[in-house]
């Protein structure tokens, strides 16, 4: 589990494109420390398996349905990525429960800077609307963030300085996309409450 907060901007060094499947190699001084096989570490918000460790870089192999259902496939040598590693047992949660677990794509729409935020559009797809609410969480690119509005088919977030120069979203454009993760307590509530109405009408 995850929490959000980005540990550091780290970069692919190498891609290996395989028959259903990517190896990347990723440098992360930070979250490469006492790194393992078989750790998981978030790269812009998927979790991913240290399959290899040397130094301040790190091997993961990425399946099909991953690079499917992500935007890790548009990556190439020298782009920039956010990565956190998991959360330990009674660590502050910091920004909210991370899966790493991508639910979709999105794509920025719009940037409109200000002298101390930046406010930013981004695309939402139709069967992820119900799950993002005015105020609630919303992970992007593996960032905890807050949305500052929603709309039928896009969200705004709000961005601080911090978070445009130490995370991806201070270098993305419009066009560019982003990986999406909703609040995975809100599937869990809509679930619930669907099965209690089934359970209703019997």
């Amino acid at each position: 589990m995850f929490t959000g907060i980005v540990e550091e901007l780290g970069e692919v060094t190498a891609v290996e494109t395989l028959d259903d499947a990517c190896r990347f190699r990723l440098r992360g001084p930070v979250v490469t420390e006492g790194a393992k096989h078989g750790d998981s570490i978030a790269v812009n918000g998927v979790c991913l398996t240290v399959v290899d460790h040397e130094g301040d870089e790190f091997t993961a192999d990425v399946m099909a349905e991953t690079l499917n259902r992500s935007s890790l496939g548009a990556l190439e040598a020298g782009s920039r990525v956010n990565l956190e590693r998991p959360m330990a047992v009674g660590d502050r949660l910091g920004g909210h429960i991370v899966q790493g677990h991508v639910d979709g794509t999105g794509e920025i729409l719009e940037r409109k800077p200000s002298e101390h935020w930046e406010i930013v559009t981004i695309s939402l797809p139709a069967d992820l609307t119900r799950y993002v609410v005015e105020k609630g969480s919303i992970t992007v690119d593996g960032i905890s963030l807050t949305v500052v509005g929603a709309g039928p088919d896009h969200f705004t977030v709000s961005l601080i300085p911090t978070t445009l120069d130490l995370t991806t979203l201070g270098h993305k454009q419009p066009g560019d996309p982003v990986n999406l993760e909703v609040d995975v307590i809100a599937k869990y509530v809509e679930r619930m409450l669907g099965d209690r109405a089934q359970g209703a009408t019997r």
